[in-house]
């Protein structure tokens, strides 16, 4: 089974790239005699932490503005964000280390003594204060960075208090970036090692100054209107109209919406194809506790922002070479209903695939009935419905349609992680590999 896999190897690359320029620099220091080792190794160990700690952190601080060209070679805004994550874990992971070395000072010193220590360096005027502030601004910055790691990764916490301290990053980047810049080792500047420190500590601080000023996806935003909104059950069909130039959308991408400036840009697929009439429908399912109360809090005729396109999760990108699985789970049904409806009326009405939705009870799904009709006029579509209620659970060996092998088929999956996660694990343990598994992973946090 093939999936994504760029994000960590890419990670895991740069790390190494980093740590070769650094490598360089060790290898054209004239070390002191051998008694010096541990503060050597300290010094060191101080200076790699420091150098990736702060290299992940540009690169969190980057891929934070969302850059839509990157979106193709590294599979989409939603692994994008992925990435940022696991950057920014790395970032602080190595932040906490390089505190850690730092504090082994003292414990060297009982060992063996100052004897061999390498002197601090030292500068005269507003350029030795400025590093003395340097100095002093790294500490508390990466205990907030800390802090605002475990905040992220507590699923439990609040998304709109997360959203809003999320805020202060810019500034903690800021201010340990002044930290890199001013106690990085002079010699940096003239070798390999410096080029990479000062190219991240110029993309890390564009984009901060970016964030702070509020200039993140401005060239894609739009204003539009609520132009007809529905409840059923726990969904909200919302539908706006758009005011301005809008960079057609592709079938399965989503778009964030503003409803208000305090609540802050939340994404959503968008589950319209394009029609044309400047229109654009979201389906809002409760999960938190914006979206649980989302019906109470608009209303036709409210001024609305929407960003995008983004996303990679498009019907274009389907193999004409492989059979087409299509599994949606709940309202991750959306991509499917937009790939439906441009479908329709189309030449490309032959395609065939298996659409797979679950559902927890098909009796009072709305969904249905709507991809019912859309497949009315789809021959080659063929509908199967997964009502968990009523015992009828979608499982791994009732994806693969018969006489087709697996490297000939391909997997486009949205909905649960639990699902997806129940789905792979029971291809890997029935023997099926080399299917082609597409999956959206898009997470704020």
């Amino acid at each position: 089974m093939r999936t994504n896999t760029i994000g960590p190897l890419g990670l895991l690359t740069l790390a190494v790239l980093v740590a070769s320029t650094w490598l360089l620099d060790v290898l054209a220091t004239v070390f002191p005699e051998q008694s010096a080792f541990l503060w050597i190794a300290r010094q060191q160990g101080l200076n790699l932490s420091g150098l990736l700690s702060i290299v992940f952190m540009s690169l969190t601080m980057f891929l934070a503005v969302r850059p839509a060209w990157l979106e193709k070679p590294l599979g989409g805004l939603d692994r994008i964000y992925r990435l940022h994550k696991w950057s920014g874990i790395l970032a602080v992971t190595f932040g906490a280390l390089h505190w850690l070395i730092k504090q082994s000072g003292g414990l060297i010193k009982g060992l063996i003594g100052s004897e061999g220590r390498l002197p601090k360096i030292k500068y005269d005027g507003v350029l030795e204060a400025m590093r003395e502030l340097g100095d002093d601004m790294g500490e508390p910055a990466l205990y907030m960075a800390l802090a605002m790691l475990v905040i992220t990764l507590w699923r439990r916490f609040p998304y709109h208090l997360w959203r809003h301290l999320h805020r202060i990053m810019p500034v903690l980047y800021l201010m340990l970036a002044f930290h890199a810049a001013l106690l990085a080792p002079p010699a940096y500047w003239t070798q390999p090692v410096g080029l990479v420190l000062g190219i991240f500590l110029a993309l890390g601080s564009i984009a901060s100054v970016l964030s702070l000023t509020g200039q993140i996806g401005r060239s894609r935003q739009i204003k539009a209107t609520v132009t007809a909104v529905k409840h059923t059950d726990d969904i909200t069909e919302v539908t706006c109209k758009l005011e301005g130039p809008w960079q057609t959308h592709r079938p399965g991408q989503f778009a964030f919406i503003t409803f208000g400036k305090f609540e802050g840009a939340h994404p959503f697929t968008i589950a319209s194809a394009e029609r044309g009439d400047r229109t654009i429908t979201f389906f809002i399912k409760a999960l938190g506790d914006f979206t649980r109360c989302i019906a109470e809090k608009i209303e036709v005729g409210q001024p609305v922002t929407v960003e995008g396109p983004y996303g990679r999760f498009q019907l274009d990108r389907h193999s004409r070479k492989r059979s087409q699985i299509w599994v949606a789970g709940g309202v991750g049904v959306t991509p499917f209903i937009a790939w439906l409806e441009s479908l329709q009326g189309s030449t490309a009405h032959s395609l065939e695939a298996d659409l797979h939705y679950c559902t927890r009870n098909r009796e009072n799904d709305h969904f249905i009935v709507r991809l019912h009709a859309l497949c009315e006029n789809l021959p080659g579509i063929r509908l199967h419905v997964h009502s968990a209620q009523h015992g009828d659970l979608l499982k791994a060996e009732s994806l693969m349609p018969k006489n087709t092998q697996p490297r000939n088929a391909e997997v486009w999956f949205c909905g649960p992680r639990g699902l997806a996660d129940a789905l792979k694990r029971g291809l890997k343990e029935g023997g099926i590999a080399g299917l082609h598994f597409h999956q959206e992973a898009f997470e704020l946090r």
